[in-house]
């Protein structure tokens, strides 16, 4: 069996067991409509939609005479004596299951059984469950209405009862839960959507911010750049004389005619190097010294983005795969570890002693 295959059988058992609920929380009301004489020229005529279907019983339309059993009015082990037909059970609640009540009476060839409830229990009625007992129109009657046929029929009144299916009710189906769900889900939508408009305004805010003091600083970093020493190499300098000079954005040497910007920190790269850099980072490649800061250019925007951005580790390497220098992970809030960064090993950035000591 392919996994798609298990799939729709898995998703066919849910939906089946969702639908098997759903039914057993589902009952049927019945409309019971009864015509008795009086005398041959006064007809009384009483219908009321005050029946309940038992959960087995078929959603059906039956009518007939009604017929209460000899003896015993519960009817568990009844005698009915029938004249006419079709013919509707009445029995009373108690003393055996619904099942055998209703078994008993479709022996006797009843069309329907109405069963009326316990005394002292007014109007109401409960959804009977008879599973062993098919195939018949079973309803649920109240006693006060079950009471009020009986004494008609044990008046020598001919009693005849239609019934006909009702309404469907249940929780999916009952006119105040579905004000209720309606509520709650008007509610419920109209809270994500105030959450999500909250968080997209937040966000698109957040991202103004964040564009607008990028902006400030793009702008305090080239009033900054603008300030910087700027150099034209020349062919006695040293750092085009030695070969361990070179710049540390694009790791190559430096030549003469070549134009350099110098750092606050001294360092030296090209121009058209370090200006790209300087406009993003705003800090030496080498040692993180901060330009802006360094030349008196803050902004609280920087800080602000300072403290939410991580610092960067830079590594140099060159080819043969040693590092030229590593920037160590120190506090940035510390002046005196700020200061050390500004010291290294890295030999090409040293001052080259003078030949011949």
């Amino acid at each position: 069996m392919g996994e798609k295959t298990q799939r729709r059988l898995l998703l066919f058992l849910c939906l089946s067991g969702l639908i098997h609920c759903s039914a057993a929380l589902v009952f049927w009301t019945a409309v019971v409509k009864i015509n008795y004489f009086i005398n041959p020229n006064n007809t009384v005529t009483q219908h009321c939609e005050c029946g309940m279907f038992g959960r087995n019983s078929p959603l059906a339309q039956a009518a007939g005479v009604v017929v209460l059993p000899e003896g015993d009015p519960r009817g568990c082990d009844p005698v009915y004596n029938v004249s006419e037909s079709p013919w509707i059970a009445l029995v009373k609640r108690e003393n055996c299951s619904f099942s055998k009540k209703i078994n008993a009476a479709k022996r006797h060839g009843a069309s329907a059984v109405v069963v009326y409830n316990v005394d002292n229990s007014g109007n109401s009625t409960a959804c009977m469950s008879h599973p062993d007992a098919r195939g018949i129109v079973s309803i649920m009657i109240g006693n006060s209405q079950g009471m009020d046929i009986v004494n008609l029929v044990k008046n020598g009144a001919e009693v005849r009862m239609i019934i006909t299916p009702g309404n469907a009710h249940g929780p999916w189906m009952d006119t105040y839960w579905l004000y209720f769900m309606s509520i709650a889900f008007f509610i419920v939508t109209a809270a994500s959507v105030a959450y999500f408009l909250f968080i997209s305004a937040n966000r698109l805010h957040n991202l103004h911010m964040h564009r607008r003091s990028e902006r400030k600083l793009k702008c305090e970093a080239k009033k900054a750049i603008g300030r910087l020493q700027v150099r034209t190499l020349k062919r006695d300098d040293k750092e085009t004389t030695c070969d361990s000079y070179m710049c540390a954005v694009c790791i190559e040497s430096y030549k003469a005619s070549e134009v350099v910007t110098v750092l606050t920190c001294d360092h030296i790269f090209h121009k058209a190097c370090i200006e790209p850099w300087l406009l993003e980072k705003r800090t030496c490649p080498m040692c993180k010294c901060d330009i802006l800061k360094a030349l008196g250019v803050d902004s609280e925007e920087k800080e602000s983005m300072a403290q939410a951005s991580p610092q960067e580790v830079t590594v140099i390497t060159v080819a043969g795969g040693e590092a030229m220098y590593e920037v160590p992970l120190t506090d940035p809030l510390s002046a005196e570890r700020e200061r050390q960064q500004h010291h290294y090993d890295n030999r090409a950035f040293e001052e080259e002693p003078a030949r011949g000591q």
